[in-house]
């Protein structure tokens, strides 16, 4: 489609991002001779006739709810057209990158520049209020950092205007669910303080590194809304008061737009609001709270993060699964639910510090083969770099050719490895042995033959977290969305060993920050249950060019595969 000439007036260029409901383009206005950016609402291609109508006139909304805004940090419409039997909005180009990215790149805000954009935001909610919109959406995708330093908040496409009839179903949520005010969440109808609600959520997760209520399925995720109150944050510094106070399950008791601005200028100079106080509940040890995940993650940095390379699509610019995707039934991450009157002191679900089996996907592999590893907090979010040691251990076993045993149907060449950790596999020789730091009862062990440029990786769990291996990779895949050009190839159920197992398989782009081979890269997971309840995965990782010959040197693998048998 790059190329293509929209309404004979302007000229796509490369796509600059793209979500749930369209794609969003950079293009050439043709008549006016500048830059734009039209967003394209592909879901009309799989709508019916009567529900592309209604699309449509959410399109026709969304551009009269930002043209009744005028404010600076509101990103400008200057079009809105039908074009191929769809709607097309004409936008303001904002070069930069949205805070979503800005969280993903840098893995937290510094709690200043968070409070100094939050400013920003709550001046264009402050307009869009005062022009009778509330936006209804607010999140970390749809505010835009620009190069220049400004704050625009972008995407009223679901907004509602003051006086006109809704064209939403009666019964249907709209927003993302992590940032849907407890009113909402309970079909209450929306006002100011809904959206003021959302920008704490989006503060939040600006310091912190990871939203505050998303658990496991939409309806978990919601129920943490009005059940839960959010994780203390532990990287906010002055901002923390002001976020809690944003975060008031009752809309009555929320700060409103001045007394919000005040204190986001405070925190923005580096002092603690004082008038943020009187928001904060007290806080209770033992019974009726439970206490807060354990994060054993160092500080972050104050240096703030550097400028974007790449230009900010102005509308939805999330990719990757959004909390729908997650698995249901886990409990919210940290800590078990209280009984049913409270009374009695919560014990703290143990969720142990995982070095995942993922993970060299995300930090790769630094030095002279050195492992790097991200750790998934108690909450299951949150991440920290940590050196995997290479302990000196009993050498596995090799034996005899793999190709040579009948029930090892391997190329010839290949090495039987009978490894300490209880399991036997085969690999082409050469492929060396690295110990990584065991986590309680996880343990997890690399072979490699190039220092981990590419290599296999076992992670046998004996008290597995989860008895689903398919609900345990979506849990897993939440941790990825920071990848950069993170894409899902598959995620399905499978059987292994006549074993109900789950194959994950995707692509990444690692950064040369982070390892000494980066690039484009792929890497496929298989992950089962054996039937005495250990959690088995092998996972497998190489530069994306030389995919072809590691998705078949998995598949010998997996034939080779033995259990410990005794």
């Amino acid at each position: 489609m790059q190329g293509r000439l929209v309404a004979s007036r302007y000229r796509l260029g490369e796509s600059i991002g793209s979500g749930g409901m369209g794609r969003v383009w950079r293009a050439h206005d043709e008549v006016l001779h500048r830059s734009v950016a039209i967003k394209e609402l592909t879901a009309a291609h799989y709508v019916s006739e009567s529900d592309r109508a209604i699309l449509l006139a959410r399109t026709r909304g969304e551009a009269r709810a930002a043209a009744r805004i005028n404010h600076s940090a509101v990103v400008t419409v200057h079009d809105v057209l039908e074009h191929d039997g769809r709607p097309w909005i004409v936008m303001e180009l904002v070069e930069g990158r949205s805070l979503a990215d800005a969280v993903r790149d840098e893995e937290r805000v510094e709690p200043r520049e968070a409070a100094r954009i939050g400013l920003w935001v709550l001046r264009a909610l402050r307009a869009a209020h005062t022009a009778g919109v509330l936006h209804r959406d607010v999140k970390p995708g749809n505010v835009l950092l620009s190069h220049d330093g400004r704050v625009l908040l972008t995407d009223f496409g679901i907004a509602q205007i003051e006086g006109d009839s809704t064209i939403t179903r009666t019964g249907e949520v709209v927003g993302s669910v992590d940032y849907l005010a407890p009113e909402r969440v309970r079909g209450h109808d929306p006002g100011p303080a809904s959206d003021l609600w959302a920008l704490g959520a989006t503060l939040y997760t600006a310091v912190e590194g990871r939203s505050p209520f998303r658990r496991t399925s939409p309806l978990s995720t919601m129920q943490a809304v009005v059940e839960e109150e959010a994780p203390e944050p532990r990287y906010a510094g002055p901002l923390g008061p002001v976020i809690s106070a944003l975060l008031r399950k009752d809309p009555a008791t929320r700060p409103d737009v001045t007394e919000t601005e005040q204190m986001l200028a405070e925190a923005a100079e580096g002092r603690r609001p004082d008038a943020a106080q009187a928001y904060v509940p007290t806080q209770h040890s033992g019974a009726g709270r439970p206490a807060g995940p354990v994060d054993q993650r160092p500080p972050a940095t104050s240096t703030p993060y550097p400028p974007a390379t790449g230009p900010t699509a102005v509308g939805p610019t999330a990719m990757g699964p959004a909390a729908g995707s997650m698995t249901t039934g886990a409990t919210a991450p940290g800590y078990a639910p209280a009984g049913p009157t409270g009374s009695a002191p919560v014990r703290p679900r143990r969720r142990r510090l995982r070095t995942l089996a993922l993970v060299v996907a995300v930090a790769a592999l630094v030095g002279a083969g050195t492992a790097v590893l991200l750790r998934a907090s108690d909450e299951g979010r949150g991440a920290e770099h940590n050196a995997a040691t290479r302990t000196p251990t009993p050498a596995p076993t090799p034996t005899a050719t793999a190709g040579k045993d009948p029930a090892d149907s391997v190329p010839d060449g290949w090495v039987r490895h009978d490894d300490p950790l209880g399991f036997s596999l085969s690999l082409p020789e050469g492929w060396e042995r690295q110990e990584l730091d065991a986590d309680g009862d996880l343990q997890q062990i690399d072979y490699t033959p190039d220092g981990g440029e590419h290599f296999i990786r076992i992670a046998v769990d004996t008290a597995p977290d989860f008895d689903d291996p398919y609900a345990h990779q979506l849990d897993l895949e939440q941790q990825l969305q920071r990848l950069v050009d993170y894409r899902r190839l598959t995620l399905e159920r499978t059987t292994y060993r006549d074993r109900d197992s789950a194959r994950w398989e995707y692509t990444w782009t690692a950064l040369a920050k982070d390892t000494q081979f980066p690039g484009p890269r792929r890497a496929v997971e298989e992950m089962y249950m054996s039937r005495d309840g250990v959690e088995y995965a092998i996972y497998m990782s190489s530069p994306a060019q030389d995919w072809a010959t590691t998705r078949e040197q998995f598949g010998s693998v997996l034939r080779s595969w033995q259990e410990r048998t005794a």
